[in-house]
């Protein structure tokens, strides 16, 4: 991966994390969605971004949704809540990210162009400053989206960059009880 994309990741990350998070300990992620190959911008996917603002209008004032514009696709920055239980993504991110998906694939039946497959992945940069980044799933611009698989193929990929640093938070209690 190139250094110099992990460096503007990383101060996109660290300007975002400036946002106070609804509860101490809630985790900072990025979840794109990524054209594959061609790009998934204004100019090329106007009708799907006609959509995907209609959506955003909803989040104009969450101060823990950010929303990042890339010729490669759109990027929601967000914080995750870790939870005794494990970690909970909001609801109304999971239907955001269903929508972009949705609005891309109605896009291109309109006519927006390229029409290449899209990747939805999750990263994030961890307590160390590693960078972690999951592919969480594949879509065609012509198959359904179910919203059910994106929540659970989101939450498996989301647990998978988060897990090593609540393991290490662990061991550190751990190690500071005795």
């Amino acid at each position: 991966m190139d250094a110099e994309w992990q460096r503007t990741f990383r101060e996109r990350m660290h300007s975002f994390e400036l946002r106070p998070p609804a509860s101490p300990g809630d985790v900072a992620v990025s979840i794109k969605i990524r054209v594959v190959s061609g790009c998934f911008h204004r100019e090329h996917s106007p009708r799907a971004y006609t959509m995907i603002d209609s959506q955003l209008v909803k989040f104009s004032n969450d101060p823990e949704l950010g929303f990042e514009e890339h010729e490669s696709g759109p990027e929601l920055l967000v914080y995750l809540a870790v939870v005794t239980a494990g970690i909970t993504l909001a609801k109304s991110v999971i239907d955001l990210v269903t929508a972009i998906i949705k609005a891309r694939s109605e896009g291109v039946k309109k006519g927006d162009r390229p029409d290449d497959p899209i990747e939805l992945i999750v990263r994030r940069v961890d307590r160390s400053n590693e960078f972690r980044e999951e592919i969480v799933l594949c879509i065609g611009h012509n198959e359904s989206v179910d919203p059910n698989t994106i929540e659970k193929q989101l939450d498996k990929a989301l647990r998978k960059i988060v897990k090593k640093d609540n393991a290490d938070q662990g061991s550190a209690k751990k190690r500071n009880r005795r």
